[in-house]
């Protein structure tokens, strides 16, 4: 089966705008747990913009669910990570200031550096995970750095979706068929929604877990976080016949 981890970034940029803490990050992350998902995933930047490095160890002690933290592996984010322990890391290859991820690592080139990192990730019993793009060789070397999974970025077949689904999914297809090959774990992450998970989960139904934020938030100021949650669920659970 696979999971469901719900990105509460967008709910504390809604909070960050008023200060105080109105919506209350926590008891959001607990509602969702209660609504049916299966993890809870953030992404801390160095600006604060959303998720505060405050937060982070404020949610690890009230999930009861799995707890991703995402992000680009300075000291400080490192340090966060191996003192917070969460479930898993993700890391991602973003720089400081970028808006939102936008592109996966180049696993070969920055393979020692990766190796580096994921050897401390492991060391202290965290569950590691690489972002790539739907790169065969990206994939080859994330597992030769070490990574317990990788995360497909799936911005690009978001994007194609409606010209052509076929056409986008193709690419992610390979690369999720060499990931089980090399026996390590597949998540994906960026722009699945509604319109388009459904076809890529019955597409590549090995999917260990998919990291959603931004459409589940739009979509709940509509639908309410509950019936939100249970309709992207659903489209989990369908298997290609």
């Amino acid at each position: 089966m696979t999971k469901l981890s719900v990105n509460i970034n967008k709910v504390a940029t809604i909070r960050n705008a008023r200060g105080g803490n109105t919506p209350d990050l926590l008891q959001v992350a607990r509602d969702c747990e209660a609504f049916g998902a299966d993890g809870i995933t953030v992404h801390p930047r160095p600006d604060e913009r959303h998720i505060r490095r405050a937060d982070v160890p404020a949610l690890r002690a009230v999930l009861s669910t799995e707890f991703n933290i995402e992000g680009y592996p300075s000291k400080e984010f490192v340090d966060l990570v191996l003192r917070v322990k969460p479930h898993q890391v993700t890391l991602v290859p973003d720089k400081p200031d970028q808006l939102t991820s936008n592109h996966g690592w180049d696993t070969v080139a920055e393979q020692e550096f990766l190796r580096d990192i994921l050897n401390d990730i492991r060391a202290a019993g965290i569950r590691s995970s690489i972002f790539i793009d739907a790169d065969i060789r990206m994939a080859e070397y994330a597992a030769k750095a070490g990574a317990d999974r990788v995360e497909l970025y799936t911005g690009p077949y978001a994007e194609q979706y409606r010209k052509n689904r076929e056409s986008a999914i193709a690419p992610f297809i390979e690369t999720a068929s060499q990931v089980r090959r090399l026996g390590i774990g597949l998540n994906a992450g960026h722009d699945l929604s509604l319109e388009n998970l459904r076809y890529f989960k019955e597409n590549i139904p090995w999917l260990d877990e998919v990291s959603i934020g931004h459409a589940l938030i739009c979509d709940a100021l509509y639908m309410g976080l509950k019936d939100t949650i249970a309709a992207y669920k659903d489209c989990l659970l369908t298997i290609k016949k």
